[in-house]
């Protein structure tokens, strides 16, 4: 942002103080997300973000009024009374009239509380998706896209990784895609909200770790569609999956040198060619040449169409085991993504270890 924006964003944001009496007072409204950042969002096309609050007191709220730091935004919030432990959604619209940075003010004052709840949306005006170079190469119903699944790699707990998925309007009518069945500990937004035949958009999915239980890989499907309210059909499934490193406390040196070590080969498995066959089998060999047990703590696959099987979970200092490996030709053609499987150890330096698998035709 230039410090000319810079000035004008700290001049309304006193305004929106000015009006607030200077006493301190408790919040009656908290905001599970009092800052979202929109990334890049497309010139004059209207983008909309949606804020939680929740009444944390234990008497009915009544939002009284909202103000916001510029006419460009404009706010849909509940006209009624917000009850104990209720959840509301304030919606934030801004028109953006100005290419280049940007951060939106939304000051929502209640009822007989002193002071507001200050929200704030931010991001960058461009034109067009000026930072795609890509392909709109996958057909996810009547849509485009750049890719037809998602992947959060190496998440550790508390973080809230982002991922993008470009979205290319091929009809001939204006659509408004929405994500579905989204689990609990994943978000979307969608820019620009409506998109013109021809026209390209970005959902962006973030993922809250703490809400997740399981370390290991965790995968589910959402499923995107033209409009709200869109039936949830195969074509349109966007398979997700989540690598949630485990906790390990802090080693010492002497921890370290008593660790486990594991070896393994090879890291990627290639099984040739089907030939006819309708399955292909390999060896993944690991070995231990730490100075304690090696535990294979999890071992899940990322896709159907393979199977693996391991001898041994426990592998003791100096000794070795083998991962059987299958690739099913049937199944894996209907595989979106790359056939590969994950182990969990508790080797310090290889937690989390993919294995690809390729076979071809």
């Amino acid at each position: 942002m230039n410090l000319k924006a810079l000035r004008i964003s700290h001049f309304a944001l006193r305004i929106i103080l000015a009006a607030a009496p200077l006493t301190a007072s408790a919040q009656h409204l908290t905001a599970t997300q009092q800052v979202i950042d929109l990334g890049n969002i497309l010139y004059r096309q209207p983008t909309t973000v949606n804020f939680t609050l929740q009444n944390d007191s234990r008497e009915h709220v009544y939002i009284d009024k909202v103000k916001t730091s510029c006419g460009c935004a404009t706010v849909d919030y509940p006209k009624k009374s917000i009850k104990k432990g209720e959840k509301v959604t304030l919606s934030a619209t801004y028109d953006a009239k100005q290419l280049g940075h940007f951060e939106k003010i939304v000051g929502v004052y209640m009822r007989g509380v002193k002071d507001p709840v200050l929200l704030r949306m931010k991001g960058v005006v461009v034109r067009g998706d000026a930072n795609f170079t890509g392909e709109y190469v996958c057909n996810i119903g009547n849509l485009k896209t750049d890719k037809d699944y998602i992947e959060f790699d190496d998440v550790n707990r508390g973080d809230r990784p982002m991922q993008e998925l470009r979205i290319f309007n091929s009809t001939s009518e204006t659509v408004e895609p929405v994500l579905m069945h989204l689990p609990d500990y994943l978000t979307a937004t969608i820019t620009p909200k409506r998109i013109a035949p021809g026209r390209s958009g970005v959902a962006r999915i973030i993922l809250d770790s703490k809400k997740m239980n399981d370390f290991g890989l965790v995968q589910t499907s959402i499923y995107l569609g033209s409009f709200p309210g869109d039936k949830v059909s195969e074509e349109k499934e966007l398979p997700v999956s989540t690598v949630l490193l485990p906790e390990y406390q802090h080693l010492t040196n002497e921890e370290r040198i008593q660790a486990p070590v594991m070896q393994i080969y090879p890291q990627k498995l290639k099984l040739g060619a089907f030939k006819g066959k309708s399955k292909k089998k390999g060896e993944v060999i690991i070995r231990n040449v730490g100075k304690s047990t090696l535990e294979i703590r999890s071992l899940q696959l990322f896709t159907p169409g393979l199977k693996v099987s391991l001898d041994n979970r426990k592998i003791p200092a100096g000794g070795a085991t083998k991962i059987k490996v299958t690739a099913m030709r049937d199944e894996l053609k209907k595989v979106k993504g790359k056939p590969r499987f994950l182990m969990i150890t508790n080797d310090p330096e290889f937690q989390k270890i993919t294995i690809q698998v390729e076979v071809e035709e």
